[in-house]
């Protein structure tokens, strides 16, 4: 959960943000200021990781001379004020489509934006971008970065923000498994038609000591578990990096250990990043071995499912229910089947969302800014080897 520190400052650094962005040009310094030891609680409380060796070591480091920001929304306007701040001989610009960002950048050090559809990781513009030292990602997820052949060719840095918005995640996750649990996708529908109808209380279920299975218990999945843990589920779960966890995790597997863990799990929750290894991992195999009464959440990425098989085990009743906020293809083209399949709820790929968007993102970001000019060490470095 995100602390009272934390809290303060993602509320105090969004009001320096704003401010500025009203800032005068006679006080440039003053922009997007923050405590340097709230900055520095963000990253302990959020468990943030510096790269291995400074940026200093890496061929071809230099202080940015051009920065680019993909977004036309006014935090991210806010943002380039607070860049510009920082960098007063650099030029730092913003653009708001695919092709300004794909000629702004060939003479980029860095680019900075999302990475979802359409991102600052389309070939079009990273392969255009001759002089790109760093992809600062707004997301946590960057499969589409990893997709482009030029980046680990080049070796580029990339960063991106796991963890930042990882409690967020976590409630979505758990507010899509109670949903289903209690029936709420069904009385929701009732509710909109005027209905009374108790029989749809038939296949409730409560959570309370059933097992949950966290696939993937990075800083979205030990959030999930934490979560899952306070309503008195059992929760074990995979990860990639080790057997360890929280106390709360009664069992930690590797991925191996997948389909054994799956067969004795009531909630089963994705948070695993895509990498070649995840993606299609949710297939005919894997659902034939769970429980009739689980229920499969996804909040990572649509491609870790291959999505005919998931519609068949609804349909067929091999598991109880889904809930999605990640879906292949995305969006879902409004004529697909799996909008029909029973016992389905879908969202809008918003796990992140709340009334705190965006604040801890820029703390974050600035954050590797100034440590990047200072050629030490960055947080969230993303290992090209292991794609995230």
């Amino acid at each position: 959960m995100i602390s009272r520190s934390v809290a303060a400052l993602i509320g105090a650094s969004a009001f320096a943000l704003c401010l500025g962005s009203m800032a005068s040009a006679q006080a440039p310094a003053a922009a997007g200021a923050a405590d340097p030891q709230n900055v520095e609680a963000l990253i302990r409380d959020l468990g943030l990781r510096e790269s291995e060796h400074a940026v200093r070591e890496r061929k071809g480091w230099r202080v940015p001379k051009k920065i680019v920001l993909l977004g036309g929304d006014p935090a991210t306007r806010a943002q380039r004020d607070s860049f510009a701040a920082l960098l007063p001989k650099a030029e730092v610009v913003t653009v708001t489509n695919v092709q300004d960002a794909a000629k702004a950048t060939a003479n980029a050090d860095v680019i900075v934006g999302l990475t979802t559809f359409p991102g600052i990781c389309e070939p079009e513009i990273l392969d255009n971008a001759k002089e790109l030292r760093w992809i600062l990602s707004m997301s946590a997820g960057v499969e589409r970065c990893m997709a482009v052949p030029s980046v680990a060719s080049r070796n580029i840095l990339v960063t991106n923000l796991r963890a930042v918005e990882s409690a967020t995640i976590g409630e979505h996750a758990v507010a899509l498994a109670l949903a289903l649990a209690r029936g709420l996708d069904r009385f929701v529908v009732d509710t909109k038609q005027g209905q009374w109808r108790r029989e749809n209380s038939a296949r409730m279920q409560v959570l309370t000591g059933k097992t949950m299975l966290v696939v993937g218990l990075g800083g979205i999945g030990t959030e999930v578990a934490s979560r899952a843990h306070a309503l008195g589920m059992k929760v074990v779960a995979t990860r990639n990096s080790g057997k360890t966890g929280p106390d709360y995790v009664s069992y930690v597997g590797a991925p191996s250990e997948l389909l054994t863990l799956a067969k004795d799990a009531d909630v089963i929750v994705n948070t695993a990043p895509l990498t070649t290894e995840t993606k299609g991992l949710f297939d005919a195999k894997f659902f034939a071995v769970t429980k009739p009464s689980a229920y499969f959440i996804n909040v990572a990425r649509g491609g870790s499912v291959v999505t005919a098989d998931l519609q068949k085990a609804l349909e067929d009743g091999r598991i109880a229910g889904a809930g999605l906020d990640v879906v292949d293809p995305e969006p879902l083209p409004p004529t697909h089947p799996l909008w029909k399949a029973p016992n389905l709820i879908i969202t809008p790929h918003v796990s992140s969302r709340s009334d705190m968007q965006g604040e801890g993102r820029y703390i974050v970001a600035r954050e590797n800014l100034k440590r990047y000019i200072a050629g030490g060490k960055v947080l969230s470095e993303v290992d090209l080897a292991k794609e995230y």
